[in-house]
């Protein structure tokens, strides 16, 4: 399945902010440097989402705050767990 993503690096807090114009918005307090923050967002995702990092990577943007991101598996169960979080997220909002 492929995602979405705009990265707000060097920030107060890990954490995934909602969706905003089709992306997933998130921030890490890593450095854009070496590919620190792309390693801090895939262990993120991988951390919220209870995924293998090794499922997680980047394929598009790597040096850019807007990137792509695929995550490998079963698209079905990879559903189900991003759905899971958008409902729950919903929630906490309300």
């Amino acid at each position: 399945m492929r995602l979405r993503v705009r990265l707000a690096p060097k920030a107060s807090r890990n954490a995934l902010r909602g969706v905003e114009n089709g992306r997933l918005k998130v921030t890490v307090t890593a450095v854009p440097e070496d590919g620190k923050a792309n390693q801090a967002l895939i262990r993120l995702l991988a951390k919220t989402w209870r995924l293998p990092k090794s499922d997680i990577s980047v394929i598009a943007g790597a040096r850019d705050r807007n990137k792509d991101i695929l995550i490998a598996g079963a698209a079905q169960d990879i559903h189900d767990v991003l759905s899971r979080w958008l409902a729950q997220q919903q929630k906490e909002t309300l």
